[in-house]
């Protein structure tokens, strides 16, 4: 089978591979849709933590079931099209045990620790799989990205009401504006680009936005009568915005990392004291958090059509991937197709 493997920076090649072997527990997975992710384009250049070459990059996906272990045919069956969940999870840790595994102490994510499904073919785990038959193909593979939004919301606790601030128009950003919207919050969204800020305008349906270089803390000042929002996400794995988030929280609101850098960050403890400030970080998703991506997709609330931009063949993609790190090709979602 076909497989596209990052061997190192800046280095990708079509390989052919064995196809897997179908295990107890497990059901192979035919590949039909790959979504391109910043954690894949940061391996690519040598930005992303946790990684390891050579790898197999590629953790939104969706596909169909063409074998299952018989004995745990029932819910999921052969035929079946499904969104992965990639994160694999040892379920004995601390945080497995208290139902956190989206931060299991010994996460392996596909494309990340262990290989992932930029191939024709994989073995997964029948718990890591969802079945999503009412949708997309496109609408499966993007269940992951959102979800990861849907999960910073849920984390932080997020009041109907609340004025927040997410900062990053990426896919991520965006699917936190758009959860944080359902809500029923009011939403910022802050960014270096102006059409980037359009666009969360016309489709997370924001109700401020802020350009970050152009007296950013003064606006939000304005906006929110000098008390800034009660929760800023800081989605852009960005260091400089990471650290200057500190200074546009609320007294008594929250700080969440959503984005994920790989570098030391600092702040200013009197600053953090003084606001009695909740700094959070927040990783992955869970099972509920795929479920509830999933209803909202189904339902139409989430418009996943405008949200991919560009599309490509899979025997095309390398010849495309050092464009979409470019900002005027004005990327949100590239998506490949098998």
């Amino acid at each position: 089978m076909r497989a596209i493997v990052c061997e190192q920076v800046d280095q990708l090649r079509l390989v052919e591979q064995e196809e897997p072997v179908l295990q107890p527990g497990t059901a192979i997975v035919r590949i039909r849709r790959i979504g391109i992710c910043g954690t894949d384009l940061h391996a690519y250049k040598g930005n992303q933590p946790f990684f390891t070459y050579p790898r197999v990059l590629g953790h939104e996906l969706a596909g169909t079931v063409e074998q299952i272990d018989s004995s745990l045919q029932g819910s999921i069956k052969v035929g079946d099209q499904v969104s992965i969940i990639p994160y694999m999870h040892c379920g004995s840790c601390i945080a497995c045990r208290n139902g956190k595994t989206n931060c299991c102490t010994d996460m392996q994510v596909l494309g990340v620790h262990i290989d992932g499904g930029m191939r024709e073919l994989i073995a997964v785990p029948v718990t890591h799989l969802l079945v999503a038959n009412e949708l997309t193909l496109d609408q499966a593979a993007v269940l992951e990205p959102l979800s990861i939004g849907a999960h910073a919301v849920r984390r932080a606790e997020l009041r109907a009401g609340e004025t927040v601030l997410v900062i990053g128009s990426g896919p991520i950003g965006l699917g936190v504006m758009a959860f944080a919207k359902h809500r029923g919050a009011r939403v910022i969204a802050m960014d270096i680009q102006e059409e980037r800020l359009a666009f969360c305008k016309q489709w997370a349906r924001v109700d401020e936005t802020v350009h970050a270089l152009q007296g950013a803390k003064e606006r939000l000042a304005e906006l929110t009568n000098g008390e800034y929002p009660t929760v800023v996400f800081d989605a852009t794995g960005n260091a400089r915005s990471m650290t200057d988030a500190f200074g546009l929280v609320a007294h008594g609101g929250k700080l969440v990392y959503v984005g994920l850098v790989k570098a030391e960050l600092s702040f200013s403890d009197p600053e953090f004291h003084k606001r009695e400030m909740t700094l959070m970080g927040s990783r992955n998703a869970t099972i509920e958090d795929f479920a509830a991506v999933l209803t909202a997709v189904k339902s139409g609330s989430i418009d996943v059509d405008r949200f991919m931009t560009h599309r490509v063949p899979f025997a095309e993609m390398i010849d495309h991937f050092d464009s979409w790190l470019k900002p005027e090709t004005k990327v949100i979602k590239a998506m490949v197709e098998l």
